[in-house]
């Protein structure tokens, strides 16, 4: 397994982030990928990418919540550092208008500036999109044909939307313990999607799946996530343990 976006750099995690590690590589998560978020994310990011070589794989990217006044400040920061943390993926980036509209312009902005960095580094994009898919198809849709490639993180849209994020690139979406979830919509979706285009995640600290809704994520915790989908495609779990990894790995070429 591979745990494609964890948190597990933050604070949260200070008092025992030896001890998570350790109980995700027992339950056989091969590589976890941090998504990033802002500046002071970043430092915590390569903190953990040097304590934990060849495990934990860095990103960089300007998270839709940490756009501001000074949003511009920060992307120029971020892409200065972009090839020198060796960064595997551009994100997490994207478009969030489900809390406040009042910087829909600047996210728009900071979201395509940092598309353009993936084109022109050849690197794929972590997108975080809720409450936006019309923005966002507005938005991906100008670089069609371009060779973009990605994972729509917690993907929480519709078949129809997932159909059209596909004719963008080679686009893969992050599914996480949400479909754990009893009220979740989304194991009817996917069913009319398909397995091929998934890849798993934990979004730890957050999005605790079933069981242990309530309390913190970690990223061995990916494992209820890879069986609520053998579950939802009656498969077995190997099966999918094999297509969301062999996913994972073709979206980042070789990086993990």
């Amino acid at each position: 397994m591979i745990d494609t976006h964890s948190h597990i750099y933050g604070e949260e995690f200070d008092a025992d982030r030896d001890q998570v590690i350790a109980r995700a590589k027992q339950t056989g998560v091969e590589s976890i990928i941090l998504a990033n978020c802002d500046r002071e994310s970043l430092a915590r990011i390569i903190d953990s990418c040097e304590k934990y070589p060849d495990y934990c794989y860095p990103t960089v990217g300007l998270h839709p919540g940490s756009v501001d006044n000074n949003y511009k400040e920060e992307l120029a920061y971020l892409k200065s550092r972009l090839s020198e943390v060796k960064a595997v993926a551009v994100g997490e980036i994207g478009l969030d208008l489900y809390w406040d509209k009042t910087y829909i312009n600047e996210q728009i902005d900071a979201f395509e500036q940092q598309i353009e960095w993936s084109i022109e580094h050849n690197l794929p994009l972590i997108i975080h999109v809720r409450d936006a898919f019309a923005e966002l198809h507005a938005s991906l849709s100008k670089y069609k044909g371009r060779g973009l490639r990605g994972v729509i993180h917690s993907f929480s849209g519709t078949a129809e939307d997932a159909e059209k994020i596909f004719t963008y690139g080679n686009f893969f979406l992050g599914i996480n313990g949400t479909i754990t979830y009893k009220k979740s919509h989304l194991p009817a979706e996917l069913k009319l999607i398909g397995a091929d285009r998934l890849v798993i995640e934990t979004d730890s600290p957050y999005l605790t799946p079933v069981p242990f809704r309530g309390k913190r994520n970690e990223s061995a915790y990916v494992k209820y996530t890879a069986k609520k989908l053998s579950e939802i495609f009656e498969t077995d779990i190997d099966k999918i343990l094999k297509i969301t990894t062999d996913n994972a790995k073709n979206l980042f070429l070789g990086m993990i």
